[in-house]
């Protein structure tokens, strides 16, 4: 059987369609989750050498537009991942052909996305960093910093499409081995620009776009030399138009899906900009930590997603319920302790980017990380029932859990930090993910429902 297939010595790809539910999801898990700490490193390598080397400023100018980032990337990121939902269901159902056939769509898709938005972002890159209220002393370098960003957007989509497709057929070891090699060079790629070359800011972005062009490369060349089943022929490079509707309708959603959160992000940091560079810096080092934290929530949800694609291809909605409960049960376990976490090592932590002598930044840090660490065990609901609804074939019905924390995030932000200051601030992602997680609750149960009876038909 396809899904069982294996080369040279390694798993080039893996059936999660039999065997124990929560050991086949862990064991994927695991290589997601160093590769999702290795690509925090990235983050954290260059707010820890930024910050350290070149000051608190220099740490605010690239983490003032770190919202709009997630916006633009996440819309390519969202998009990769959501291309790699009907590859998932194909392995699972077994159709080589349909596999290829939806490999070839999404290449061809992703190519005209990284055309589009690099365009786009590029030119419209100074307006950008002017409408998030970017103080004066840090407009240079928040400008610089993020054109380079932009301008390799087409390596990001390269790596997350790649590695979205070798997850989809259950490979989750090879996209995890050639980031952490790009992440050693990231760092080295950091000093080097930043204290031999003497760079700034933009130092830190070259080495960021040249390190994700690397591991791109080396998911591609995985594909071309270990993974045969991958290989797009003649007769698979056939354009149509069915296929690539039904790419785009799960592909466009998920990343408008993360766009839409980055809206209401925008909002916030365009908000907590507004209280000066001492809340900017604060801020920049909660949200480095923040997204450290967060990536065991992504790593087990996106394990969870290509375990529920595969099986609801193979249509095993019985595996996909007892994966969905083993997963929920262990992400709340790591929310709450992740949240104790914060809570008491909150400032300790903010001190691995800024320096003692910035108190004012290290206190409003670990303002927002306390703040934070009280309801942190909600983002484990979240994930996990937004991703199953994706990993279904609902992305459209997830679009609006991301409305949900825009409307939240926008609204705190506008009416309360007015009003409260920096203490709404450290509010306003809770809020946003209370209110996206009641609706994905009854959400997830509906979609559910609604597969099993579509199957219940297709068999009776």
């Amino acid at each position: 059987m396809m899904g069982q297939q294996k080369r040279t010595g390694h798993e080039a790809i893996q059936s999660m369609t039999s065997g124990s539910p929560i050991r086949l999801i862990t064991e994927f898990m695991l290589p997601l989750l160093l590769g999702n700490l290795f690509q925090q490193a990235y983050n954290m390598a260059d707010g820890m050498i930024v910050g350290q080397i070149l000051g608190a400023d220099a740490l605010a100018a690239v983490g003032a537009t770190t919202s709009v980032q997630f916006l633009t990337l996440g819309l390519c990121i969202g998009s990769c991942a959501g291309f790699a939902i009907p590859v998932a269901q194909s392995f699972g159902a077994g159709q080589e052909g349909k596999l290829r056939s939806c490999v070839y769509h999404a290449g061809v898709l992703s190519a005209a996305l990284a055309v589009l938005m690099t365009l786009i972002t590029a030119i419209f890159c100074s307006r950008i960093v002017t409408l998030m209220q970017t103080p004066a002393e840090i407009y240079r370098d928040a400008y610089r910093y993020l054109l380079i960003i932009f301008l390799g957007i087409p390596f990001n989509i390269l790596y997350n499409l790649t590695a979205s497709i070798l997850r989809a057929v259950g490979n989750s070891r090879a996209p995890f081995l050639f980031l952490a090699l790009s992440t050693v060079l990231n760092i080295f790629l950091d000093l080097f620009c930043i204290a031999v070359l003497g760079w700034g800011c933009q130092g830190a972005a070259i080495a960021t776009v040249a390190s994700e062009a690397l591991s791109g490369l080396f998911c591609l060349l995985y594909i071309i030399r270990r993974v045969p089943q991958l290989h797009i022929g003649k007769a698979d490079r056939h354009w149509d138009k069915r296929t690539a509707g039904m790419l785009i309708a799960m592909g466009i959603p998920m990343g408008l899906q993360y766009s839409i959160t980055a809206i209401g992000s925008m909002v916030m940091q365009s908000a907590n900009n507004s209280l000066g560079s001492v809340y900017v810096s604060g801020f920049t080092a909660g949200t480095k930590l923040k997204q450290l934290f967060i990536s065991p929530f992504d790593a087990m949800a996106t394990a969870l997603a290509t375990y529920t694609g595969q099986n609801y291809g193979a249509g095993r909605m019985d595996r996909v319920r007892q994966g969905l409960q083993e997963v929920l049960r262990m992400a709340v376990l790591y929310g709450v302790g992740a949240g104790l976490g914060m809570i008491f090592f909150g400032r300790g932590m903010a001190g691995w980017f800024l320096s003692a002598k910035n108190t004012g930044a290290l206190d409003a840090a670990a303002r927002y990380l306390r703040c934070m660490g009280y309801l942190y065990w909600v983002l484990a609901p979240l994930n996990v029932y937004r991703n199953v609804c994706q990993a279904l074939g609902f992305s459209g019905r997830a679009i609006f859990a991301g409305v949900l924390e825009m409307s939240a995030r926008s609204a705190v932000a506008t009416v309360f930090v007015p009003l409260f200051g920096y203490a709404a601030i450290c509010w306003t992602d809770q809020s946003a993910w209370v209110s996206a997680t009641i609706y994905l609750f009854f959400m997830c149960r509906h979609v559910m429902r609604r597969r099993e009876q579509e199957l219940a038909q297709q068999k009776g």
